[in-house]
């Protein structure tokens, strides 16, 4: 009694260890394939529950999703000469799982692979082009090409290359101080330059400004020498009009006028008693 319960209970512990050997989930965000004594069997896509061979079967699961990985910045040498530090990243899937199982046996080492093939890319491509060419508009045709040889030297290892960018692309330290070096010279000579322009059409302004104002005061001069010279005209005008008509009060106005001019405050004048300049103050003779 005692040995067929304890062949009951060792069967019973076999039959639940080739159950959970033979079972297994594949989640939404995996795939897997079979494998028979290193032998392929099969490629599981779909999601859930699933039942393999216990013992003589492994299971071998992969992601389903868009991966990335991103690479250490490194340098690269520009068609011009010039030295650059490149820092790029690229975003994969896995297609096949099969082939990648192949040839890099799991992701870590297709994630190697994958760095390999798309530096190398980047540098043959950039070796192509000047600094110019690549710090411009024209990253975006270099980085196409780029994608597209990726893309087709992935597809041996089951991989989908879906994107490949080039994040930053710097210039060694020493070559940025000097870069910056020379555009901090560069900007004081241009500023030298518009202080020394600016100072010449300052120059020119005030030359100008001063001609013009010197134009502007003989002008004002003229007339003001015109307008008096009418005003001395009109002025004899009237006198020798006033004269025709009444000598005698034409005497007196110009009388009281030099009265007024020569007897200010505090003037002193010494002339004779019977002198006409003080005919109208005599009294009058009876």
């Amino acid at each position: 009694m005692n040995r067929k319960i304890i062949v009951a209970i060792i069967l019973l512990i076999v039959i639940v260890i080739g159950l959970a050997g033979s079972l297994f989930t594949v989640d939404e965000t995996e795939q897997a394939i079979i494998t028979q004594l290193g032998k392929y069997v099969r490629t599981v896509t779909e999601p859930g529950l699933h039942f393999k061979v216990p013992f003589l079967q492994n299971t071998h699961k992969f992601e389903d999703r868009v991966l990335e990985y991103d690479a250490e910045a490194k340098p690269i040498i520009t068609s011009d000469k010039k030295h650059l530090v490149i820092d790029n990243y690229a975003r994969w899937k896995i297609v096949d799982p099969l082939k990648l199982y192949q040839t890099m046996r799991d992701e870590s080492g297709a994630n190697l692979r994958l760095d390999d093939i798309v530096f190398s890319e980047i540098r043959e491509e950039i070796a192509r082009h000047t600094l110019t060419e690549i710090v411009s508009m024209n990253r975006e045709a270099i980085m196409e090409k780029v994608h597209k040889q990726c893309s087709n030297k992935a597809k041996e290892y089951g991989i989908e290359v879906i994107d490949v960018r080039i994040k930053r692309a710097d210039l060694p330290q020493d070559v940025q101080d000097s870069v910056y070096a020379r555009m901090r010279a560069e900007r004081q000579r241009k500023a030298k330059q518009y202080r020394s322009e600016g100072e010449e059409k300052a120059v020119k302004i005030r030359a100008q400004t001063d001609k013009e104002k010197t134009i502007l005061l003989a002008e004002s001069y003229r007339q003001a020498e015109i307008l008096k010279g009418e005003g001395d005209a009109e002025a004899i005008k009237i006198y020798a009009e006033a004269f025709e008509k009444d000598p005698e009060f034409y005497a007196f106005v110009r009388t009281l006028e030099a009265y007024e001019k020569s007897l200010g405050r505090d003037t002193t004048l010494v002339l004779p008693s019977d002198s006409e300049f003080f005919k109208y103050l005599s009294p009058p003779t009876k």
